[in-house]
């Protein structure tokens, strides 16, 4: 059944899932980016979670709160965390850009975020009855909100409003 599934997948998924793992990879090493590409990735994963969501559960009801709350909820502790460390990321030269700090989180949040999203598809596509059942709606919603709360509470510690009063200190604490 594994087997079927694997290689009934569109080729379009398995590119996507190159794509993650190709920007993975580049999040590994120090980096400064635009505030536009820092904000790329979590605006495309919002779009296809919230793409899929509707399309799947619908994007009201249990679904859409469940997915609504992790989001919240993850964002905040994402923003918080980032504040905690103020080393992973930090105004860059221009003021334009971030300075980003190597790490292997964003590959592995990719990459569950792809496994969630690939599980929920073939779940669906072998039991197409789990689309109306609450409990598994809510709980997919949920976990595709957790994942976008996480990536956007990072990505919004790189607008640049956070660095206004805290640039020096910053500056200062990375070395730069």
């Amino acid at each position: 059944m594994l087997q079927q599934i694997v290689t009934h997948t569109p080729f379009h998924i398995w590119l996507l899932l190159g794509v993650l793992v190709w920007r993975g990879l580049a999040a590994s090493r120090d980096r400064a980016v635009t505030l536009r590409q820092a904000l790329v990735l979590p605006v495309v994963l919002l779009a296809l979670s919230v793409q899929d969501m509707a399309n799947r559960f619908g994007f009201d009801g249990l679904p859409a709160a469940s997915w609504l709350a992790g989001t919240l909820a993850a964002a905040m502790l994402a923003w918080r965390f980032t504040a905690q460390a103020p080393r992973v990321i930090a105004p860059g030269a221009t003021a334009a850009t971030v300075l980003q700090r190597g790490s292997w989180l964003p590959l592995a949040l990719m990459l569950a975020t792809f496994a969630t999203k690939y599980a929920v598809a073939a779940s669906c596509a072998v039991a197409p009855a789990l689309a109306g059942n609450t409990v598994f709606a809510t709980t997919a919603c949920a976990l595709y909100g957790m994942f976008n709360g996480l990536f956007a509470g990072r990505a919004l510690r790189c607008l640049p409003w956070p660095y206004r009063r805290h640039a020096t200190a910053l500056s200062c604490a990375t070395g730069r």
